[in-house]
C-alpha cells in the first residue's frame, strides 16, 4: 500500500503564538495591549516587548513548552524574587492576581518590566570588578538554598547525555563519527581529570548563562537579566564566561572580578581547575542544543551552518584544542 499524499508534518508549537495569541494572553492577566509588538532576540524562548495601554511597554516571556516543568520556572521565579529582596538589580517576573506563572492556550507565559541598557565595557577594570561585586551577592543568596525540581551543571548533564543525544540520533556526518566519537571521549575523560583535579566544589544556585549579553549596563551599575538557565554549579560557571582574549588577558580580568566578588562570597582557588573543562562541556551542550531544537523552524533559519560537514569538522578541532587546554595549568597556581 502506498500513500500518495502522505500527511504533513505536525507544526511546531511556536507556530501558533502569532501577534493575536500574544495580545490575548496579556489581555488575559487584565493587561490592554496597545497593538504595539515587538520581537524580541530569544530563540529557547519567544519574548515580545508590548505596548500596554496607558502604561509603560512590557516584556512578555513565552516558555518553550515541555522544557521546564511549571515547578521549575517557579523556582526560578522564587529565586530571582529572593534577589530583589536583598536589592540585587535583578529583573524579576511581575506578580499578577497572586501569580508570577500565567497560562494561555496551551503556552506558559511570564510577563517583566521593561530594562532597558547597554553592554558592559568588558575591557574596564571598574566594570569587572562591579559586576564581581553583584555576582558574589547573587552567589551568597544562592547558597542559602538549593534547588530542587531544577538539575544540575555536571559532566553528565552537559556532557555525557549531550554527546549521546548527538550519537543516538545519528547527527554526526558517518564519515567524521569515527574521529568526532574518540575526540568526544577524549574530551569528557580530560573533563573527569579536572573535576578530579578540583576536588569536591560546593554547588549553588547559580545565574547559569552569565555572558556580557546577560548583564545590561545604565549611569547606576548593571542589572543582570534571564535567570532562564539557572541551575546548581560551582561558582565558577558564573565567572568563566565573562573572560576572553589571551590567556594574560584573562588572568588580570578574573583578578578584577574576583576583587569585587570576594568583598561578599569566598572563592575557591580550585575551581580554577574547571575553567577549560566547564568550556568543553558547553561547547558539547550548545551542539545537543541546536540538534534537540531542529524542528523549530526559527533555527535552520538562524543557524544555516549547523549540521554541516564543515561544521563537524570544526567542532572536532575545536575539542582537539579543548583536550590540550584541560591538561593546562589553571589561570594562576591554585
Amino acid at each position: 500500500m502506498t500513500i500518495d499524499n502522505p500527511p504533513a508534518q505536525a507544526a511546531h508549537p511556536f507556530s501558533q503564538l502569532g501577534p493575536d495569541c500574544v495580545l490575548d494572553a496579556l489581555d488575559s492577566v487584565g493587561l490592554r495591549g496597545d497593538g504595539r509588538l515587538l520581537a524580541l532576540n530569544s530563540y529557547e524562548n519567544r519574548v515580545y516587548q508590548v505596548g500596554i495601554e496607558d502604561g509603560a511597554p512590557l516584556v512578555a516571556k513565552f516558555y518553550r513548552p515541555a522544557r521546564w516543568s511549571d515547578a521549575a520556572i517557579l523556582e526560578e521565579h522564587g529565586f530571582v524574587a529572593e534577589l530583589v529582596e536583598r536589592e540585587i538589580p535583578v529583573v524579576p517576573a511581575l506578580t499578577i492576581n497572586g501569580r508570577t506563572l500565567h497560562e494561555f492556550n496551551g503556552f506558559r507565559f511570564a510577563v517583566f518590566e521593561r530594562h532597558g541598557g547597554r553592554a558592559p565595557e568588558l575591557g574596564d577594570p571598574a566594570t569587572l570588578e562591579w559586576i564581581g561585586r553583584f555576582i558574589g551577592r547573587i552567589h551568597a543568596v544562592g547558597g542559602l538554598a538549593a534547588y530542587r525540581e531544577r538539575p544540575s551543571l555536571d559532566p553528565a548533564t552537559f556532557g555525557t547525555e549531550p554527546r549521546d543525544y548527538l550519537l543516538a540520533n545519528d547527527f554526526i556526518p558517518p564519515e567524521l563519527l569515527a574521529a568526532y566519537t574518540s575526540v568526544v571521549d577524549q574530551a569528557l575523560d580530560g573533563v573527569k581529570r579536572c573535576y578530579d583535579r578540583a576536588g569536591d566544589s560546593a554547588q549553588l544556585r547559580l545565574h547559569g548563562d552569565c555572558h556580557g549579553g546577560n548583564v545590561l549596563w545604565t549611569d547606576a551599575g548593571p542589572h543582570f537579566v534571564d535567570f532562564d538557565d539557572s541551575r546548581m554549579g560551582p561558582a565558577i560557571q558564573d565567572l568563566w564566561m565573562m573572560l576572553s582574549g589571551e590567556r594574560p588577558e584573562q588572568v588580570r580580568q578574573l583578578g578584577d572580578i574576583l576583587a569585587g566578588y570576594e568583598d561578599f562570597c569566598d572563592f575557591a582557588p580550585r575551581q580554577l581547575y574547571l575553567v577549560e573543562a566547564l568550556r568543553t562541556l558547553r561547547l558539547i551542550h550548545y551542539s545537543a542544543w541546536l540538534a534537540r531544537r531542529w524542528d523549530d523552524p526559527a533555527f535552520p533559519a538562524a543557524f544555516p551552518w549547523f549540521n554541516t560537514q564543515r561544521y563537524w569538522q570544526d567542532r572536532i578541532l575545536e575539542l582537539r584544542e579543548q583536550v590540550a587546554l584541560m591538561d593546562e595549568q589553571p589561570l594562576w597556581p591554585v
